[in-house]
């Protein structure tokens, strides 16, 4: 998944663009949802290091259909039931088989909702703040510095949380130059397609003050968790290792009370 990858994410996301610019044009934009969202950083850091973020991610492009036999309705009640701090929500149609209409159906859980999608376009943001999301993915790699700054910007405007994503340091040093303060680690190599915890625990030395900071892709056991949450990371994303599963809420509950007791990483 190298940047010919991320091209064809980038490619798939241009006809909902120019859909929202033809809408925003027309005046038919949805309004801003004036719900109250709960706070992602907030959920991580009270159960955090450690916290999971539980993913409903129906597909990918690397494994096709992973699990289309899980409904949103009982993934986020079997994710809030084993413990889960926060829910990642992947809406991206073409790759993942996502839709922006799982997000209110999973927002009956009260656990605070991270949309997962290709966003980098202002109006994206304006379409998520429509939703019950309370944060957004923006991958650094597929954003300009002022694109980053942009959207970064749009997100405070509408009270959204942004989870920035960066692979290697010349991703953090952008998203830090945006004063971004949520970071999102992913241990998976775009180009070989295979995943090395190591670039966690590489690229955590940088965390400073007032930073929250997640851990993505490549936690396959429980020992796995714990080494990123003695890494000190607050959030632990998993998706796959999840959804392959017949029952991944039940699978979320054991990887948990497996982890807790692991002690420390050795």
């Amino acid at each position: 998944m190298g940047s010919s990858m991320l091209e064809r994410f980038r490619q798939a996301k241009q006809v909902e663009i120019r859909e929202l610019i033809s809408l925003e044009s027309a005046g038919r934009l949805p309004e801003p949802s004036i719900t109250p969202r709960p706070s992602l950083a907030k959920a991580l850091l009270e159960r955090g290091p450690g916290a999971v973020i539980a993913e409903y991610k129906r597909a990918s492009p690397s494994r096709g259909v992973i699990n289309a036999n899980w409904p949103p309705d009982r993934a986020a009640a079997g994710y809030a039931r084993a413990g889960a701090a926060v829910l990642s929500v992947l809406t991206e149609e073409t790759y993942f088989q996502g839709s922006l209409e799982y997000l209110p159906v999973m927002a009956v859980s009260g656990l605070p909702l991270l949309r997962k999608d290709f966003l980098l376009h202002p109006l994206q943001v304006r379409q998520t703040a429509a939703t019950p999301a309370s944060a957004l993915l923006l991958i650094a790699r597929m954003l300009s510095q002022s694109e980053l700054e942009t959207m970064l910007t749009e997100c405070r405007t509408f009270g959204l949380e942004a989870v920035v994503e960066v692979f290697d340091e010349a991703d953090l040093d952008k998203a830090k130059a945006a004063n971004s303060t949520l970071i999102q680690v992913n241990n998976r190599d775009l180009d070989r397609l295979t995943t090395d915890l190591r670039i966690s625990e590489d690229l955590i030395r940088h965390k400073a003050e007032g930073e929250v900071w997640i851990s993505a892709s490549g936690m396959n056991s429980a020992q796995d968790m714990a080494r990123m949450r003695d890494a000190g990371f607050h959030g632990l994303l998993i998706g796959s290792r999840l959804m392959q599963e017949p029952d991944p809420g039940q699978a979320l509950a054991d990887l948990l009370r497996t982890m807790r007791e692991v002690q420390s990483y050795a």
